[in-house]
């Protein structure tokens, strides 16, 4: 995909698991399942259609309701969450968590800007989570990403 000039990304991590009593080194999905890709949508179409060479990858639908039928549509994550995404993903702190259910505890909260640290960049919502305050990244219907502690003092309120 990459070659034919479409942006791709699909976060992982390196984690140590012990397989037939041997310590290895293994690469997983941060979002099992989910790969992201940035192209028109004709490219995209290509790629996703083609059952032959890639028969496992597929749109992720936005369903709506339209009268009595539902309409899928293909989910178009914004730039500013997918560049949000990348900063907390590059910055391999512990503590991050990601959740592909809706978390319950996030109450809608203000938009802020963290202006320093690992996460400097991110834009999202503030929110508490395990007793700390965090800035929460939520794709609707997709995945909710949640930083490590963030300061107050590397926050600003955005509109």
């Amino acid at each position: 995909m990459t070659a034919k000039g479409i942006t791709a990304f699909y976060p992982t991590q390196t984690t140590v698991k012990l397989i037939k009593g041997k310590r290895k080194a293994v690469t997983e999905s941060l979002l099992p399942n989910i790969f992201f890709a940035y192209g028109t949508l004709d490219q995209i179409k290509h790629f996703v259609y083609d059952n032959v060479n890639l028969p496992f990858l597929r749109f992720y639908y936005r369903h709506t309701h339209v009268g009595s039928r539902i309409e899928k549509t293909p989910m178009i994550v914004p730039n500013h969450q997918m560049e949000s995404l990348r900063i907390i993903y590059a910055a391999e702190t512990d503590n991050t968590i990601v959740s592909l259910a809706e978390v319950p505890k996030f109450k809608k909260g203000q938009m802020v800007r963290v202006t320093d640290g690992a996460f400097k960049g991110v834009v999202g919502r503030v929110a508490r989570w395990q007793g700390q305050q965090r800035v929460a990244v939520v794709m609707e219907e997709l995945v909710t990403v949640v930083t490590a502690y963030v300061p107050s003092a590397f926050l600003e309120k955005q509109q």
